[in-house]
């Protein structure tokens, strides 16, 4: 199903990384979706727009930018992860316009359910800050739902992002996070 030839790194012993390619959008949209479902059915409306077929992060166009990075083990996708080195402009709209420049923006982290339990999320979110690095780049931005305890608590104690403030939006309240990584 993956087609890549040499991973760009290997976490958990196991997991191969590869930086998606076209090939591989329908396999990371069935992801997007699953873990949309997987929410929904916890009650939460947190992604729901990708059960009507809304991406707002045009998921396809950011595959064939090389912001898309994909977990594989065997030939299953365990997780993936959006690494923007620009400031889209829901990210403008939540950070206001300053550090933008020095700032990659961390998007749409999901695992397969079937890894549930295992670390992989907090593997993926450490691989995000120093497994692979961005020219001129010394920091990894982040916002999530302030109304989930547990997320905001993953990405404050488990990976160690720093809280940099609330912003809201018509879709609700964002907490945005921070962690500085070494430039290169």
């Amino acid at each position: 199903m993956f087609t890549q030839s040499e991973p760009i790194g290997i976490i958990q012993n196991h997991i191969k990384v590869f930086q998606a390619t076209e090939g591989d959008t329908p396999a990371v949209l069935g992801l997007l979706v699953q873990t949309a479902e997987w929410l929904k059915s916890r009650g939460s409306t947190q992604w729901s727009g990708l059960l009507q077929g809304e991406d707002s992060h045009r998921t396809p166009e950011a595959i064939k930018r090389g912001e898309v990075y994909i977990f594989v083990q065997d030939d299953t996708l365990m997780g993936m992860v959006m690494l923007m080195q620009q400031a889209s402009p829901w990210d403008r709209k939540l950070w206001g316009e300053e550090g933008h420049e020095s700032s990659v923006y961390l998007h749409r982290l999901n695992i397969n359910r079937a890894a549930a339990g295992s670390n992989l999320g907090e593997a993926i979110v450490q691989w995000s800050s120093s497994g692979i690095h961005f020219p001129g780049k010394d920091r990894i931005r982040l916002d999530c739902i302030a109304n989930n305890p547990k997320l905001n608590d993953f990405y404050r104690s488990t990976c160690g992002y720093e809280f940099k403030g609330t912003a809201s939006n018509p879709i609700g309240d964002f907490n945005l996070y921070e962690k500085k990584v070494s430039e290169q």
